[in-house]
């Protein structure tokens, strides 16, 4: 097998066992309008050191993070293969949450609520009547604060 022919074989399999990468992370909070956007973010040695640059999404996303995606483009895994995975970008798309509150208690659904600073003994028994309406009526019972 002649140089060439192996140096194209390889390039071939390098390239098609490359393969996209992408991860997905959701928090469960409600997902927003805005979010933050990063398409060559540097991470180094076959993704084992991370990025150097932290990702801050405080500013833009004062009520927290619905999600994070995390991929290689076609440009990354590009990189990739000509640096030998020792240089890898990625991108990075986090998307605001619209509220910090893990969602809306269904219209109708009974709710037991708790004032704000209560006690210790009032949480106790705000989820002790949550418990008994619940086991009364077979229905889940909302505790809200």
């Amino acid at each position: 097998m002649s140089a060439r022919t192996r140096f194209v074989s390889l390039a071939a399999a390098a390239t098609l066992l490359a393969g996209c990468y992408h991860a997905t992370i959701v928090t469960g909070l409600p997902a927003g309008t805005t979010g933050v956007h990063k398409e060559w973010v540097a991470t180094w040695v076959f993704g084992l050191i991370p990025p150097s640059e932290d990702i801050t999404s405080a500013k833009e996303c004062p009520n927290g993070v619905a999600k994070v995606e995390t991929q290689w483009s076609f440009l990354n895994g590009l990189v990739h293969i000509v640096t030998f995975n020792i240089y890898g970008p990625m991108q990075v798309d986090v998307t605001c949450a619209s509220s910090n509150k893990m969602g809306a208690v269904p219209t109708g659904a009974a709710v037991v609520k708790v004032a704000q600073g209560a006690t210790a003994e009032q949480l106790k028994a705000a989820f002790e009547e949550a418990s008994a309406q619940s086991a009364r009526q077979g229905v889940p019972v909302y505790v809200t604060f």
